[in-house]
Order: structure tokens, then C-alpha cells, then sequence
């Protein structure tokens, strides 16, 4: 399979750094993962919408089309509105992606959940916070 690309998912804000995170975390997507290009899109209040980064996918030379939501957790965004965006039923994790002429697989990953990276990371943030006493 050739390169792959990866839309990450932000909620969007009026508060600047929520874009900023999300455009960061792209940013370090990028630059350890050679094999994705990688774009964001925003739920609301942030640009580029999750739509219009789609359309700028359909420019690139991609084999399949991941979409990775930047959210801790499953909820209303999660289960019904980012799916609605890119054109997948609720509850499927898997449909296709229309690319000027042909369609690649689209896939859709899970938030962030639970996982042992984040346990860390909550005790480095919290060791950090202490260390100001």
C-alpha cells in the first residue's frame, strides 16, 4: 500500500490553543510518520471544516484515508456528527472515499480512550504541577 492519508479531528473553539493543539499534534504526526499526510479539520468554530479538508485529500496521491478523532472520548461527535461528515452509517468503521474518478477505503478510528500513554502522561502533568511547591 502506498502513502495513507490522516484527517485528525478536532472539536474547534473560540479559544485559540484548541486549534493550535490540534494543529501541533498534526505537525508531530508528521513528522514521525513518513508513510500519512496528514491534514486537520474542525466540528465547528475552527477552519478548515472536516469537509473542506476532505476535498483537499481528494488533490493527494493516497491508497486509503484514515480519519482519527482528537477526542478523549465516545460521545455525540464521536458516535453521530463525525461520521455524518464523512458519509459513514453510525456504528461502521469503514466505507469509501470517492477521489476524482476512483474511491479508496476510508477507514474511522476510535478516540483516545483509555490507554496506558495517557495514564502517563496525566502523572507527568501532575508531577509537574507539584513541582512548583
Amino acid at each position: 500500500m502506498g502513502k495513507k492519508g490522516m484527517l485528525l479531528v478536532g472539536h474547534g473553539s473560540t479559544m485559540p490553543y484548541n486549534q493550535d493543539l490540534v494543529e501541533k499534534t498534526a505537525a508531530m504526526i508528521k513528522a514521525g510518520n513518513t508513510e500519512f499526510i496528514v491534514k486537520c479539520g474542525f466540528m465547528n468554530m475552527n477552519k478548515p471544516t472536516i469537509k473542506d479538508s476532505l476535498n483537499e485529500f481528494r488533490h493527494e496521491n493516497i491508497d486509503a484515508l484514515v480519519v482519527v478523532p482528537l477526542f478523549l472520548a465516545k460521545g455525540v461527535h464521536i458516535e453521530k456528527d463525525i461520521p455524518g461528515e464523512i458519509g459513514l452509517p453510525e456504528g461502521i468503521k469503514k466505507g469509501s472515499f470517492a477521489m476524482n474518478g476512483r474511491s479508496i477505503p476510508l477507514f474511522y478510528a476510535d478516540p483516545i480512550g483509555s490507554d496506558p500513554l495517557l495514564a502517563d502522561l496525566m502523572v507527568k502533568n501532575a508531577t509537574k504541577a507539584l513541582s512548583i511547591l
